[in-house]
């Protein structure tokens, strides 16, 4: 009895796992993945080519993620693909929030699994949604599964703005 409640119980950690990813070879304080991913100009300016979300901003698809680790900016990037996902719809809404506020100095990005999966590859992404926090050295500085709140997100991108700051063990990996 006990062997069978033991089985039962890790066919429900190794399911929960596989809806929001684990994504343990890409750890904070890693290198973030350089990957061409694509832009509006890349689709004629058509976002429903680009995004499944139903009220997408234009900024969040202006550049490829391999650019725009060259441009010595933070990075958020958010995978979510709303076409199927509840949590990366409302999680969209909070980052065009953040983009109003912080539009001048980070680079937000939203990648669509439909759209760009070979960022969710690269990035090792199992499910949506996924938030990584990159720094201006390119070094991911915190990755999180599952919808983030604005104040916890807004608070990440304050330390990441100061200069030689860095986001110790900020690594979460449950939704």
């Amino acid at each position: 009895m006990a062997f069978i409640k033991i089985s039962m119980l890790s066919l429900l950690v190794f399911g929960l796992v596989g809806c929001f990813g684990d994504a343990s070879s890409l750890k904070v304080g890693m290198k973030a993945p350089s990957v061409k991913t694509k832009t509006l100009q890349d689709v004629n300016y058509n976002l429903s080519k680009i995004t499944t979300y139903r009220y997408p901003d234009e900024r969040m698809y202006l550049s490829s993620l391999d650019v725009a680790l060259t441009k010595g900016k933070p990075i958020v990037l958010e995978f979510a693909t709303p076409a199927h996902c509840t949590q990366c719809d409302k999680q969209l809404q909070m980052m065009k929030a953040l983009l109003e506020k912080y539009e001048d100095d980070v680079i937000f990005l939203h990648m669509d699994q439909y759209e760009n999966p070979e960022a969710y590859r690269a990035y090792v992404v199992l499910g949506d949604p996924w938030t990584f926090v990159i720094d201006r050295q390119q070094v991911v500085r915190y990755k999180q599964a599952g919808r983030m709140l604005y104040n916890e997100l807004d608070a990440l991108i304050k330390i990441v703005l100061e200069p030689e700051t860095t986001i110790a063990s900020s690594e979460s990996s449950t939704g």
